[in-house]
């Protein structure tokens, strides 16, 4: 008989168990501290403006097709995420040949006084750059600043998708709508003015942490221990990490009229808002319309989305699709991109 070979995975095992907390010690700094947010699909920069750049992807012909991403306290990567979750790559892979993305700047001392007229100022000048007609998606906050564009412009917007956009948000019952309902405009303020003029980023974030605590003091790293043997869920956590951890500061003035205008008078939905000496009304919208809603979404509940049929001029006829899944599923998770994205993609096209 022949030697009896040693079992390599069982002397080994002493050592993996003690190198697990160490690993595991490393990998939850590299979620409370990761690296800035990475782009997944080549890009470049076409245009710089104080407020935003345009970032190109695809070869561009025929209606430019532009995602206005949300500026809401993080970066516009969310809509070009990561391979096989990138809104962007599902677009160019459908029959969409050119994206651009505006990719909002975080705000600096100086940009502290700029309000809701300089970033409507900004996505007029994108649009006048990409030959003034074009198709736009509002991607939640973004939504509805792209539908205050289209209302004021109708002749420059061929077709408008609204995403996890809050339209009416005195609709549904999530927790922004309470938050913003319940709180004074005054302790808005007060944080505004704690940071200096801005809406700090990373005081937003720990609101929405704040929304579900247990899954970010608690679940999160009982999942972090789980997944210590599985590379590709330890790069996954990179990947949301370095896109939720690193934070867009908003200017203070802009902060405080999306709270008082939008959120808590709700101007918009009820034709009352005033935006460059305008009245915007959501009526004057003549392009066709698509809107799509999280079934889970507690940021933009569906019902603060589809209420823009209410109000719009082709209203129950407008497609009102609710996708599985909550708010940032609909625009990076797997399913949604999968099975609803192509179809409007097509309904672009």
């Amino acid at each position: 008989m022949g030697e009896r070979k040693p079992d390599m995975g069982a002397i080994f095992r002493p050592v993996k168990a003690f190198l697990r907390p160490l690993s595991y010690a490393s990998e939850a700094m590299g979620l409370l501290f990761p690296p800035q947010p990475r782009w997944a699909t080549p890009n470049r920069v076409v245009l710089d403006l104080p407020t935003v750049r345009l970032r190109k992807f695809g070869i561009a012909r025929g209606i430019p097709t532009l995602i206005d991403a949300p500026f809401a306290g993080h970066s516009a990567a969310i809509a070009d995420y990561a391979e096989g979750q990138s809104l962007v790559q599902t677009l160019l892979n459908n029959g969409i040949a050119g994206v651009y993305i505006t990719d909002w700047k975080s705000a600096t001392f100086d940009m502290r006084n700029l309000g809701i007229d300089d970033y409507l100022d900004d996505l007029a000048r994108i649009v006048d750059h990409l030959g003034r007609y074009v198709n736009l998606i509002g991607l939640c906050q973004g939504g509805w600043l792209a539908a205050i564009y289209a209302a004021l412009n109708p002749g420059h917007v061929n077709s408008l998708v609204l995403a996890g956009a809050p339209i009416d948000t005195d609709a549904g019952d999530g927790p922004i709508k309470q938050m913003t309902h319940s709180i004074p405009l005054g302790t808005f303020s007060a944080l505004v003015h704690a940071g200096g003029g801005l809406m700090r980023g990373g005081l937003m974030l720990a609101s929405w942490k704040a929304m579900h605590p247990e899954m970010h003091l608690l679940f999160k790293w009982i999942d972090l221990w789980n997944s210590m043997d599985s590379k590709i869920a330890l790069e996954r956590g990179r990947t949301f990490a370095s896109w939720y951890e690193n934070t867009l500061n908003l200017p203070g003035r802009f902060y405080l009229q999306v709270v008082d205008q939008l959120f808590q008078r709700n101007l918009l939905f009820k034709g009352r808002l005033i935006a460059h000496r305008r009245r915007v009304l959501l009526s004057d919208i003549t392009c066709p319309v698509y809107l799509l809603a999280g079934a889970e979404d507690d940021i933009a509940p569906p019902a603060q989305v589809f209420q823009a049929r209410e109000v719009l001029p082709q209203g129950k006829s407008i497609p009102a699709v609710v996708a599985p899944g909550g708010h940032i599923g609909l625009f990076m998770g797997r399913n949604t991109l999968n099975e609803f994205w192509p179809e409007i993609a097509e309904w672009i096209g």
